[in-house]
């Protein structure tokens, strides 16, 4: 069932009935507003809960943000670029206030006034990068807002400024908000050329690391399929632009090379690389320009920072599905490495997951490799995440098809995996979590377990079985 909607007028109204009929102070007007409101069922999500501000003229109030919008509304109507500056100032800080803030303000056609700022701004540095970020506050999950002549305008502002590490970094930062689950502009912005920009952004500015993470998360959204609105989405297509058409793995491969101290930073930049693994050469390209070594060197490095093991653990995942691959990072001692992690991490179901994940890769079609991971401890480790994880599916998932692939092909090894405890640990696993069923019944059946294997559907009349 829907939630209720309210206006802004109509909260603000209860709110100055509760100020004049019961002689409440602002604050608790405001907060006896929302407990009436959310009683009923009402959805506040986008109600600013604040009281309202005397405006200029003393006979009406106006919350402030709206108060700024308008007087920027004048600004603009009258180019009056002396008093801009504070004003989008203002309205940034005001958008940081929340989504209720900046969605009043949209509601109020903050857009194009903040887009003809825009306009007047350009050739004067300081007023646009105001602009840019006042543009960047209001969109901020409100990507809807965005349409081709903004898009036309940011492209021209980041081609125009690309030796500008402020205004490209403003730029990118806007590109994420109006790109993230909104396939049309990601497609609209590749069309008019965002990727090269993107990809130079790194090149030309690969010693800022706030500006480098952001270029790779930037490149990362649009190989997204987050638009539920969507049917079929273009990530793919992107990924292979940004791989072949503007040498995306060299660049960011060449970028994390210089953030060997930043933690953050080679996060983002690994994460990267694994959403644009969608290919069989793209994977074998990573191997080929030293991304592979400098990956495992990485996990053993690092092996204490937490988001950064997990996030080049999901890399080597993804670039195992070349079967080539799989065997370059057992040669290079992944699989010690990998097992090393999930040890020292136990405790992170995400590592866990991810390093399951990536000795299931590992194992898959390659008896020789299931070998060197037995041998390595990775069934024990994977056995142990079960134990320890019972209650996270994607962790009990992962082990199961492991296990899985580990005896599919190397029989000898079930005996070994069984007296560990692995029987009673699967069992849980698909008694816990249904949709742990097909993995927990493949593993057990491959161990030599008795499984029961029911035929949903014998060809008779009648529907399947429940």
């Amino acid at each position: 069932m829907a939630s209720r909607q309210i206006t802004q007028d109509t909260f603000d109204a209860v709110v100055q009935e509760n100020i004049t009929e019961f002689d409440m102070d602002p604050d608790e007007a405001v907060s006896e507003a929302v407990q009436q409101f959310e009683s009923q069922g009402v959805d506040l999500s986008n109600i600013i809960k604040a009281p309202r501000k005397p405006s200029s003229d003393q006979n009406d109030q106006i919350h402030e943000i709206l108060q700024i919008l308008e007087l920027l509304r004048k600004c603009v109507d009258s180019s009056a670029l002396g008093e801009m500056g504070d004003l989008l100032l203002h309205f940034s800080e005001q958008c940081k206030q929340g989504l209720a803030y900046r969605f009043q303000s949209a509601q109020k056609c903050a857009y194009p006034v903040l887009l003809s700022a825009w306009k007047l701004s350009l050739g004067d540095r300081d007023l646009t990068l105001k602009a840019l970020h006042a543009m960047s506050s209001l969109t901020d999950g409100q990507p809807d807002l965005f349409e081709p002549v903004g898009q036309q305008l940011l492209v021209k502002t980041l081609e125009e400024n690309t030796n500008d590490a402020d205004a490209t970094l403003i730029g990118i930062q806007l590109v994420r908000h109006i790109c993230l689950k909104h396939e049309q502009n990601r497609q609209d912005l590749v069309k008019a050329g965002i990727l090269p920009l993107l990809t130079g952004a790194i090149v030309k500015h690969g010693t800022d690391a706030e500006l480098v993470r952001k270029a790779c998360l930037a490149l990362k959204i649009m190989t997204f399929d987050d638009d539920v609105r969507v049917p079929f989405g273009h990530a793919h297509d992107h990924a292979k632009k940004i791989v072949l058409e503007n040498n995306g793995l060299k660049v960011i491969i060449n970028a994390a090379k210089g953030f060997m101290d930043n933690s953050t930073v080679l996060s983002e930049l690994c994460s990267t690389l694994a959403q644009l693994s969608v290919r069989n050469e793209f994977c074998q390209e990573i191997v080929d320009l030293g991304g592979l070594n400098f990956m495992v060197a990485l996990l053993a490095d690092c092996i204490d920072h937490q988001d950064l093991v997990k996030q080049v653990l999901n890399t080597i995942r993804a670039i195992a599905g070349n079967d080539d691959v799989k065997d370059a990072i057992v040669n290079t001692g992944g699989t010690d490495l990998i097992v090393l992690a999930m040890n020292r991490h136990l405790s992170s179901s995400q590592i866990c997951e991810q390093g399951c994940a990536a000795l299931c890769m590992l194992a898959l079609r390659k008896p020789d490799n299931c070998k060197v991971i037995m041998e390595g401890g990775g069934a024990l480790a994977a056995l142990q995440a079960m134990k320890v994880h019972p209650k996270q599916l994607n962790v009990q998932k992962q082990a199961c098809m492991l296990i899985r692939n580990l005896v599919s092909r190397m029989r000898d090894f079930s005996q070994p995996i069984l007296e560990m405890g692995a029987e009673t640990l699967i069992l849980e696993a698909q008694a816990a979590h249904r949709d742990c069923d097909d993995v927990a019944k493949a593993a057990l059946r491959d161990l030599g377990c008795k499984v029961e294997l029911r035929e949903l559907w014998t060809g008779q009349k009648g529907s399947l079985a429940q």
